[in-house]
């Protein structure tokens, strides 16, 4: 039998690095907050889904209005973030239960497409969890910072034949990561399968999407929207 599927979308995060007067999972993207654009995505793939939508203390009340406003109706478990992306996560997982499959999804990831969500929680249904992960593309080059200046580190290589980059949704069985981030905090902690890895457990990988892109500068959302103008959206 299926099991239920759940999916927490990361949107605590201040955003600083887009320059903008609010958190950038705010911010309108072809008329609608990214935020919201990013949970649709998630409604169409698996209608019915459980949402529990990590959000900034201050931008709870905020976020309420906006739904209501909007008549963006989608039931949804809201939670304030933590210090960090770990502790936010972890006040996320005591809304899921075990025996639950649970995507883990950056609130400002909208370019997602439905059908990859669909793929991900179908293949992690006999899984311990499964990650999209895209490879890299462009030559690399292992450089330290001196002073202004960025100087090549002699000797090293980076090998770009087997570096991958990792996207989300990571969807994992729910008991096992809500075991794993009974775990101290390390940070190491760079995502969901960094914590998954350090609790011994083995993960599957997959190709996720080139244009999964995360939105964290205003060249992005430029991108992001061009994306959406190709797509019809």
């Amino acid at each position: 039998m299926e099991r239920k599927r759940f999916v927490i979308i990361m949107a605590a995060g201040s955003g600083t690095r887009m320059g903008a007067g609010s958190p950038k999972q705010f911010l309108e993207l072809g008329g609608k907050a990214i935020l919201q654009r990013t949970i649709e995505v998630f409604l169409e793939a698996c209608p019915g889904i459980n949402v529990v939508t990590v959000l900034p203390h201050d931008f709870i009340s905020w976020w309420r209005e906006y739904c209501l406003d909007r008549n963006f109706v989608c039931p949804q478990v809201l939670v304030p973030g933590g210090i960090t992306r770990f502790h936010s996560v972890r006040n996320a997982l005591e809304k899921v239960p075990d025996g639950a499959l649970v995507a883990v999804h950056d609130g400002v990831r909208p370019l997602v497409t439905p059908a990859l969500v669909r793929k991900l929680f179908d293949l992690a249904e006999d899984k311990t969890g499964v990650i999209p992960v895209t490879p890299c593309v462009e030559t690399l080059k292992v450089l330290e910072k001196k002073g202004d200046d960025l100087k090549i580190v002699t000797g090293a290589k980076a090998d770009r034949s087997i570096l991958y980059g990792a996207q989300t949704p990571q969807v994992f069985c729910s008991e096992e990561l809500k075991g794993a981030y009974s775990l101290a905090y390390d940070t190491s902690f760079t995502d969901d399968a960094s914590v998954l890895e350090k609790y011994g457990k083995s993960l599957s990988y997959v190709m996720g999407e080139r244009l999964n892109i995360k939105i964290t500068t205003p060249d992005d959302l430029v991108l992001a929207e061009a994306v959406m103008s190709m797509r019809g959206n």
